[in-house]
């Protein structure tokens, strides 16, 4: 059923383990500490586990409600992992993603669709990518200062001001002078000028291959991942128990929600650090304020069902503002037969925002309208008629941005944490790290590979 509420059977005291929040990371944690035969017991708030991997079906249609999630990863070890627990349930789609750039569909990554611009954006591309490399071979372009400087020293002025520039200050909602480079060095290479000139001309060339096959489930979206990673540690997840205290003790741990005290060896928190804080006693103030300072997105997820069907994409990248203010398409009818009903097709639209802006402001059915009239401008849906279900959800933390006081700020919240008191982060938001499913996972698998070396 769509809705089975997990709950513990048997009430522990005390466990080894104390997880705190039941998402991917939870329940992975919770998983793999449970088969090397450590008591655990996860405890979380909602009515039901996924935190953004939340997946639900409303008029015949399933959207994954804290954004497009899909299965790839260049770590074989997690992959298999992922594809192992879902065993039957997922199909494998070939990846055809495009960004929506004045009209046309543009092959993604930018750089690799350049034949596809307008003659004079892809001269302006081409130009300046070789220019900029001439400058760098002579050592001409300073060091990077900040991720703005590095996309201009990485891809040119061309690249930067058509697609890169726009498309990150839309989804980070920040400007990109004042978001720190550190995440982008080594991560993303300069891409070598033959390949530049290749995707000029017209020469097929792939960029980011490992996302070129990826798989999903055909029942019950992402979601559908969770569950499975959680079927043999079911009897161990406490829904419905918001926690409220987080205490240390002489021997361990308590945690509470004001009408029930469990007792724990270890802590392991994969909730967001904001929420963490103020479950403890006596932080320091330098600690609350690094803490406060951290910055993260929000997002509200447009879930879009019509009549009619889809180009054969999987998503979609949408840079520049005229179209509406979601930076991100996914067609989650071309992920699975499954998830829309016979004759219809599903869209799901992401935008982020932040509290006090205008998208916090607007009701969920001002959001519709809005994201409909964009798709229906993109020629993407036939016409407002055609829509025949549309849902808005909402996550509160959703991506974690890097401004140029993160490196400090996270400094210091993770020395009281992990090394004052001991509390092991681990996950996106308590790592508080742009980490996909893959890295969430991987982050899992590192721990628990450390807990059986110590």
């Amino acid at each position: 059923p769509d809705h089975i509420l997990y709950s513990s059977k048997t009430h522990y005291t005390n466990v080894k383990w104390a997880i705190l929040g039941g998402g991917l990371t939870g329940v992975t944690l919770a998983r793999l500490l449970k088969e090397r035969g450590d008591d655990v017991t996860v405890f979380e708030k909602e009515a039901k586990i996924g935190g953004l991997c939340q997946s639900e079906t409303r008029n015949g249609f399933t959207f994954d409600i804290g954004g497009s999630h899909i299965i790839f990863s260049r770590d074989t070890e997690v992959l298999a992992f992922m594809q192992n627990v879902l065993a039957e349930n997922r199909d494998t789609r070939n990846r055809n993603t495009k960004i929506y750039y004045k009209q046309k569909y543009i092959k993604y990554p930018f750089e690799n669709g350049l034949a596809d611009l307008p003659k004079d954006d892809l001269f302006f591309c081409i130009n300046e990518y070789i220019k900029n490399l001439v400058a760098v071979e002579k050592g001409e372009v300073p060091e990077p200062q900040n991720f703005r400087d590095w996309i201009y020293a990485t891809f040119g002025k061309g690249i930067a001001e058509c697609y890169l520039v726009p498309y990150n200050e839309k989804i980070w909602n920040y400007p990109t002078e004042k978001m720190s480079k550190h995440w982008m060095d080594g991560r993303v290479p300069r891409p070598p000028v033959e390949d530049i000139i290749k995707s000029a001309i017209g020469i097929e060339t792939e960029g980011y291959t490992h996302q070129s096959v990826f798989s999903y489930p055909i029942d019950g979206g992402i979601e559908a991942l969770v569950r499975a990673v959680a079927a043999p540690v079911r009897d161990h997840i406490r829904t419905n128990f918001p926690v409220t205290s987080v205490r240390k003790t002489a021997d361990g741990w308590e945690i509470g929600n004001g009408s029930e005290t469990f007792t724990a060896d270890r802590i392991i928190s994969t909730i967001p650090l904001q929420i963490l804080l103020p479950m403890l006693t006596d932080v320091p103030e330098d600690v609350r304020k690094a803490c406060d300072s951290l910055r993260y997105n929000s997002i509200a997820c447009v879930s879009v069902g019509f009549r009619g069907s889809l180009p054969d994409l999987s998503w979609m990248y949408v840079p520049e503002d005229t179209w509406g203010m979601f930076n991100r398409l996914s067609f989650p009818s071309n992920f699975s037969v499954h998830v829309a009903p016979e004759g219809c097709a599903a869209v799901l639209a992401e935008i982020t925002y932040n509290e006090g802006d205008n998208v916090s402001r607007m009701t969920g059915d001002e959001l519709a309208a809005h994201t409909v009239d964009g798709l229906v401008r993109m020629g993407i849906i036939p016409s407002a008629d055609s829509v025949v279900h549309t849902a808005v959800d909402h996550f509160k933390f959703a991506y974690v941005v890097y401004d140029l006081d993160y490196l400090t700020n996270i400094r210091i919240v993770r020395e009281y944490l992990e090394g004052s008191l001991g509390i092991d982060l681990v996950g996106r938001f308590s790592q508080f790290e742009y980490l996909n499913m893959d890295g969430c996972i991987r982050s899992v698998l590192n721990f628990v590979q450390k807990q059986e070396k110590a």
